[in-house]
């Protein structure tokens, strides 16, 4: 099991650089003023694709042995975008494995960026098996969506902007809060701020239903979630955090936390009002553990992760509201 260090983070970073946006570090006075603390919103909305998923994606597909020809990879839309595009790019063809209800938005913006899109129910099928069935007919490389070195690498990349963002801006921040499902992101972030900034306390958030990874960091194993939850986060709802990601991010990261969907929403539309910044529900629960008070954040300087903004109209309707 090869565990992905910085240096495969910065490796990526250089090798990503002409694809991937480096994205803004956002912050209000007036939203400063009013929380009694400081907010900086790491927005990857603004992420080719809409999300943090192409740093991923993009180092994976670029790592590719010169004869591959073809690219399957699973996703409930995010990474199925990333790797559409990064594939595209490289003239790739890419297979992508959705469930049926994932939104639509992500299903026709990976059709639109070149994907083939097979879907399947995921309450009843394994989309891993259907994956890798598609594998051996398409004799296609497989790109998991966290579990996977180069893609826990490129997601790292983040980590070295913040850090860089943070030390132009001469600001110490004494937290950062970030998403968690499968736990790619979070861990390519965790190798990727502590070689800058190693003391800085790294917290998760999750839906609650789905707090697998909170309860693994208490457990000091991996514990999987109970069957039968449903959440609005559809971006980070996995079974159980990943066999690499849980290595790295028992580590780094000192405690986890859970928010309803209704906390969710009331993020998204913060997000939307006073940073017009669109963010999709799993996107938001890294702010939402801050605006609901989950996390304390009065008197500090807290880093935020806002990780993508593939929402469909219906769902961020029902979150403006909430205003």
């Amino acid at each position: 099991m090869h565990l992905p260090t910085y240096s495969d983070v910065a490796a990526a970073r250089d090798r990503i650089a002409r694809q991937a946006v480096v994205t803004p570090l956002l912050t209000s006075p007036r939203v400063n003023a009013r929380l009694d603390g400081m907010l900086l919103i790491k927005a990857e909305p603004l992420q080719r694709t809409g999300s943090f998923k192409f740093r991923g994606a993009a180092n994976a597909v670029a790592m590719l042995d010169e004869n591959t020809r073809a690219v399957v990879a699973w996703s409930s839309g995010n990474h199925a975008q990333a790797v559409a595009a990064a594939a595209t790019a490289r003239g790739l063809k890419s297979v992508i494995v959705m469930p049926e209800d994932a939104p639509e938005t992500k299903k026709a913006g990976t059709a639109e960026l070149g994907g083939e899109v097979v879907t399947y129910d995921r309450y009843t099928e394994s989309r891993e098996e259907i994956g890798q069935a598609l594998a051996r007919e398409h004799d296609a490389a497989i790109i998991p969506p966290y579990d996977f070195a180069p893609v826990i690498a490129g997601q790292g990349t983040i980590g070295i902007e913040i850090a860089h963002q943070l030390d132009a801006r001469e600001v110490t921040a004494d937290q950062l809060i970030c998403c968690t499902g499968g736990g790619g992101l979070l861990s390519g972030l965790c190798l990727g701020i502590h070689e800058h900034h190693p003391k800085m306390e790294i917290i998760a958030a999750e839906p609650e239903g789905f707090d697998d990874f909170r309860r693994s960091i208490d457990a000091g194993e991996r514990v999987a979630n109970v069957p039968g939850a449903q959440t609005i986060c559809d971006a980070i709802v996995t079974p159980i955090p990943g066999e690499l990601t849980f290595a790295i991010n028992r580590d780094h990261v000192s405690h986890g936390v859970a928010v309803s969907d209704e906390e969710v929403l009331a993020a998204m539309a913060f997000a939307w009002a006073e940073f017009k910044l669109v963010v999709e529900p799993g996107g938001a629960v890294a702010l939402a553990a801050a605006l609901s008070g989950k996390v304390e954040i009065r008197g500090k300087t807290s880093v935020i992760v806002a990780s993508g903004g593939n929402v469909d109209k219906t769902v961020f309707e029902r979150a403006l509201n909430t205003l």
